[in-house]
């Protein structure tokens, strides 16, 4: 299955989605911040980053914009409580796959992760 990596300050959401993802069998690495979430992406090399917007040190979306600066195609699925027309445009503005309420349901994580793996799949061919 897939590497996933999970950033996010809350050690329970992280637990929370961790524990959804692998039923699946996907392998999960962790970050606690944004900072973070950047060595952990240049030492692991995800399939796919789902990460929070607010976060200390680096927030989300400083994030995504580093990777897609960068010229990372690795498919970003934003997971946040902040449901703002305007937070969930500028996510998907800078570069995220997809933006998922907190807490996020079983069923749209699997899904728009399923999505976003076949997206990276379908780019890299």
């Amino acid at each position: 299955m897939a590497s996933i990596l999970i950033i996010d300050d809350s050690s329970y959401m992280r637990g929370k989605i961790s524990g959804i993802l692998k039923i699946d069998g996907h392998e999960i690495i962790e970050a606690d911040n944004g900072l973070k979430g950047l060595q952990m992406t240049s030492a692991h090399a995800p399939d796919c980053i789902l990460l929070d917007i607010i976060m200390p040190g680096m927030d989300g979306l400083k994030f995504i914009k580093s990777q897609r600066d960068q010229g990372s195609k690795t498919p970003m699925i934003v997971v946040t409580a902040d449901i703002q027309e305007s937070t969930i445009k500028q996510c998907l503005d800078l570069g995220a796959f997809a933006v998922i309420n907190k807490p996020p349901k079983e069923d749209e994580l699997r899904n728009t992760i399923k999505k976003a793996l076949s997206s990276k799949t379908e780019a890299g061919k």
